[in-house]
């Protein structure tokens, strides 16, 4: 079969490293391997030429060469390095969000905890046995990355909010979030779900804020 494979000192762009399906650590070694035949190929023409003459200097032209190649391996280290890089925050951000299905299947869960401690009564020996199984389980999600958006008397956030109920109500400034009807969350930083809200209209301006 012939082999398409770039050499160094062909007039290819760059070092082609195939992706052979492994570990980033196999790559890199690869890489390191290419660099090491790259850089002696880059020494070889002045070699060369001093074999060739005893001492005299490279020509232009395999000057130019040399500074090709070593071009070429600075740019394939570099571009490896990105993909390093990459590579590593792709593989954080799995491992930071993949509960992220089954934390979002458990949100309804969460949801039936807070009405049955809404209808019992505060301080009978249902509400705190429901509290402490709903402390349990809520502070194992916590610890996993989960955060409430439960708080009211804010202004409305369309990024955060789901507004389900808009009121007539002066006495507040217009587009407050005045009550929380269903609790929203995020999983560290992204979104699970928008908080279900009720709004309220007809109010005052909220003052602009100050510029920067």
């Amino acid at each position: 079969m012939e082999d398409n494979t770039p050499k160094a000192g062909e007039d290819d762009d760059s070092y082609v490293i195939e992706d052979t399906g492994g570990s980033i650590e196999e790559i890199e070694r690869e890489m390191q391997e290419a660099a090491k035949e790259a850089a002696a190929e880059a020494a070889a023409p002045d070699a060369a030429a001093g074999a060739a003459d005893g001492s005299a200097p490279a020509s232009d032209e395999l000057r130019a060469q040399n500074r090709a190649l070593q071009d070429r391996v600075l740019r394939t280290m570099a571009d490896f390095d990105n993909f390093r890089k990459r590579a590593e925050r792709e593989k954080q951000d799995f491992f930071k969000y993949a509960l992220a299905g089954a934390i979002k299947d458990l949100l309804p869960v969460l949801d039936n905890f807070d009405r049955a401690l809404e209808h019992a009564e505060e301080g009978d020996d249902f509400h705190k046995g429901v509290l402490l199984i709903y402390k349990q389980l809520f502070d194992v999600l916590q610890k996993n990355g989960l955060k409430t958006i439960e708080e009211s008397g804010v202004h409305f956030d369309p990024n955060i909010h789901e507004a389900v109920v808009r009121e007539e109500d002066s006495t507040v400034p217009n587009h407050t979030v005045v009550a929380i009807l269903q609790k929203g969350y995020f999983l560290h930083d992204r979104l699970l779900r928008p908080a279900l809200v009720r709004v309220a209209v007809g109010g005052p301006e909220r003052d602009a804020p100050p510029q920067a």
